[in-house]
């Protein structure tokens, strides 16, 4: 495989605003993925690559099933906070993918994204101007990186989904506002969530916070139903949509809003996962998954305290 190497360089665009000061990243070499000891449970992925069918219909969720839910979700949000405390200047995507994976498994879990449709490593790790679904390798994080690390889940046969943006050293003032307009736009989605709310108003407060704050909102990503399965309905969008259907009391799922410096374009490499934009600007992704309850939401990927 050909390795690229990233460099630093001052982005410029004679169409767009400047975007800041970062490095456009390439990709590099990627490692066999971990194994898997025998006694841990696994997906029916594992050796086919291919999921089993999700519902048809958006999964109300028995109190059964929602509490396996949110202990693979708690569990999801620990490994990705412990994770973070080892994200700095000179730690490779590659050496992510190894803590998450050892964590992992150490609890008596499975990697979600391990085998995935091919998906090569237990974690995804999307860095400055790549959007979504980056695959570890051996580049280097350096001072003035924006990095998404998306961690899944799978324990006594239920996923649980989360991410988080964080900033490697010293970052730019441009850097940090995409990362805080992405937070708020998570957070004012979730705020609406409750029995009777139209799915397709997520999308609309999104696209709210992202417009105020000068950036671009990725539609091509959305959220996904989740339970015993990793994608299902309902499909949440994070643009405006005329998507069907309401929100009822059980029912589990993903909001994860990509917002982009510039244009909303973006590339999938050969690799057939890694996505960038088109025009090099940077991206930031915030993740979590909800439980709609009888007054609300919940946040099963909620910060372990």
């Amino acid at each position: 495989m050909c390795i690229w190497k990233a460099r630093k360089v001052h982005i410029r665009q004679k169409l767009l605003r400047d975007f800041g000061f970062y490095s456009v990243v390439k990709p590099g070499f990627v490692s066999k993925g971990h194994p898997v000891p025998e006694h841990i449970s696994r997906p029916s992925y594992f050796d086919t690559f291919v999921p089993s069918p999700a519902p048809d219909e958006a999964e109300i969720k028995t109190p059964a099933q929602i509490k396996k839910i949110r202990d693979s979700c708690r569990l999801a949000q620990f490994i990705l906070d412990s994770v973070g405390k080892y994200i700095k200047v000179g730690c490779t995507t590659d050496d992510i993918d190894a803590i998450v994976h050892s964590l992992t498994i150490e609890n008596n879990a499975y990697p979600s994204p391990l085998n995935y449709r091919g998906f090569p490593k237990s974690v995804c790790t999307s860095v400055n101007n790549v959007a979504c679904h980056g695959i570890p390798d051996d580049r280097p994080l350096e001072d003035g990186d924006i990095i998404n690390v998306d961690v899944t889940v799978y324990l006594n046969g239920y996923h649980g989904d989360c991410s988080a943006m964080f900033l490697v050293g010293e970052v730019d003032k441009d850097g940090q506002a995409l990362v805080k307009a992405t937070e708020l736009s998570l957070q004012r989605a979730i705020s609406i969530c409750r029995p009777g709310e139209y799915f397709c108003n997520i999308g609309n407060e999104v696209e709210l916070v992202a417009h105020k704050a000068g950036f671009t909102v990725v539609p091509c990503f959305t959220g996904h139903g989740i339970g015993s399965y990793f994608h299902g309905p309902p499909d949440i969008y994070h643009c405006y949509n005329n998507y069907p259907g309401k929100m009822e009391a059980g029912m589990t799922f993903t909001i994860e809003p990509v917002l982009a410096q510039g244009s909303h374009e973006i590339v999938i490499l050969e690799d057939g996962w890694t996505a960038v934009t088109l025009d090099n600007g940077r991206t930031a992704q915030c993740e979590h998954t909800v439980l709609i309850t009888d007054d609300g939401a919940e946040i099963l990927t909620d910060h372990v305290t």
